[in-house]
This record gives structure tokens, C-alpha cells and sequence, in this order.
């Protein structure tokens, strides 16, 4: 087992004037207010059941919800911006007044919905895109001065989920982040952390050498997150569905700690912050 002192062990991230000690690992709880996810579509996209959902997960650890309005599974509904901020409706500012401690992301890949976000009070924008699919992302987040989560997919919305990456995925990612580091610092975005992306576009194999090289991602000088709940490189070879594989799924999760991730994006909350708790005692 890897030792977590031989990696960085400090990170911090500036929310709204805030200073975010990563030291120790955040839980980000997954929020979808959409009917359409591939695990929990549905749920949660009434505001009363997303106001008690998040309370439920910020009391088993959560620090951070992230929300949503657009599935990104395979062969979902393409939404425009407009469908998005229609969806989302009050959530965010409901949430902010109910839970004031919650920090709140939202995970949207056009610079439209940010604008819409920030006035209503979140802390960080999400994009899986990477500023692909919106050439003003990045200016948008540059003079929000939020804090941005670069996520590595492929360029294009119709390719998100094509396994094209024929080089080492490691190299591979280190490029991409690299480049799009770059593109932020120029638009004055200061806070970044890494997202592998996993599950977007890399073969079985690919994803589990994200785990196993997860340390030489970024190069240690920026805070990873993680984001492989409920992921289908895990269920699909075991057979199972995603509400089956909590207990391989902790197993990664407490891979990823020891190899240096800081925040971990899942669905179910309590069992991840028993992984940390537990990595923390080691």
C-alpha cells in the first residue's frame, strides 16, 4: 500500500474569498435535477426532494453538491442553455438560504448557465467539457473568478464517449491539461483542479491505469478529483448494475486517496466518507 505522505498533502482552493483547506479529502454529492440520469433520473429533479436529498447528504459528509441539469450518459438529451437554467430553476439559491454552509458546483459545460449560477450564488463551475463545447467558457469563468474543474474529454459533444485515445492515457491527459492550464491563466482563472474524466471516452483498461498512475496526473500541482461512481468500466466486466458495486467502487475510492485525490464525486455519500475516514486512520 502506498504511503499518502509520499504525495502532496496540501491543497487549497479560494471560494468566494473562502480558503478551502483540501488536506483532507472533500466529499462533492452528485445532485442531478434531471429526469434523465443514468442512475438516479428522476429523483431529484422536484425542488423539495432535491432541498431534502441534499440536506440527507451534506449530514453524511458532504461538503460540496454538485448540480446538474443535463445527463451526459450515452444517447442522452441534448439540452441548450436555456433548458438548462429552466430545470435548475431556484434549486441553487433555495439550497444557499436553507444549507448557507453548503458549498455549492455546478456542472454545466456552457458559459450561460455559469453567468445564471454565479448570480444565483454557487462557489465553482463543473465543466466536463473542458471549455470545448462553449468558446466563452473560459472568459466566463475567468471573470466570475470561480473556481474551475477541468475535465479531460474528448473535443467534441457527439465524440464525448468514442474510445479514440490510442496513446498512453497518461500522456495523453498531461497534454490536454497542460494546453487548457494554459488557456485558463490567460483569461485570469486561478483556482483549477483536475478531473481524469473517467468514463468519458477510455477503454476498461484506460480508466484503471487513471487509478494505478493517478500520482503523475497534473504533476502533483493541482488538487484531482475523482469521479467514478457509479461508473460503467466498474459494473459492466462484474456483471452487475451501478447500485451493485458500492464495495469495489469504495475499494477504488480509497486507491485514488492514497495516490492523491482530494475530492470525490459520488452518489452515495456516507459510504465514501467511511473511505476517508478510513484512509485517514492509516
Amino acid at each position: 500500500m502506498q504511503n499518502k505522505s509520499s504525495f502532496i498533502d496540501y491543497h487549497s482552493m479560494n471560494l468566494n474569498g473562502k480558503l478551502i483547506d483540501l488536506s483532507s479529502p472533500k466529499i462533492m454529492g452528485i445532485l442531478n435535477v434531471t429526469p434523465d440520469s443514468f442512475s438516479d433520473g428522476g429523483k431529484f429533479n422536484e425542488e423539495k426532494s432535491a432541498l431534502v436529498q441534499t440536506e440527507k447528504m451534506l449530514k453524511d459528509g458532504a461538503e460540496i453538491i454538485d448540480i446538474g441539469a443535463q445527463s451526459t450518459r450515452p444517447n442522452s438529451e441534448f439540452l441548450k442553455a436555456e433548458d438548462e437554467i429552466s430545470r435548475i430553476g431556484t434549486v441553487i439559491s433555495k439550497i444557499k438560504k436553507e444549507f448557507p454552509e453548503a458549498l455549492i458546483s455546478l456542472d454545466t459545460f456552457y458559459a450561460e448557465v455559469v453567468k445564471f449560477g454565479f448570480n444565483e450564488g454557487i462557489d465553482m463551475v463543473n465543466d466536463i467539457s473542458g471549455g470545448n463545447y462553449d468558446d466563452k467558457m473560459f472568459k466566463t469563468v475567468g471573470e466570475t473568478q470561480l473556481p474551475y474543474i477541468l475535465m479531460h474529454v474528448n473535443l467534441t459533444y457527439e465524440s464525448m464517449h468514442e474510445k479514440i485515445i490510442q496513446e498512453d492515457i497518461i500522456i495523453s491527459l498531461n497534454k490536454y491539461f497542460s494546453g487548457k492550464i494554459q488557456q485558463l491563466r490567460s483569461f485570469g482563472v486561478k483556482d483549477i483542479i483536475l478531473d481524469p474524466g473517467f468514463g468519458f471516452g477510455k477503454t476498461v483498461e484506460q480508466n484503471h491505469q487513471m487509478i494505478d498512475d493517478l500520482e503523475f496526473i497534473g504533476f502533483g500541482r493541482y488538487p484531482l478529483l475523482v469521479g467514478i461512481s457509479r461508473k460503467s468500466f466498474i459494473y459492466k466486466p462484474l456483471g452487475k448494475s451501478p447500485l451493485e458495486i458500492n464495495e469495489e467502487t469504495q475499494k477504488l475510492h480509497l486507491k485514488t486517496l492514497q495516490k492523491g485525490a482530494k475530492i470525490l464525486r459520488v452518489h452515495d455519500v456516507l459510504e465514501a466518507t467511511k473511505t476517508i475516514e478510513l484512509f485517514l486512520q492509516n
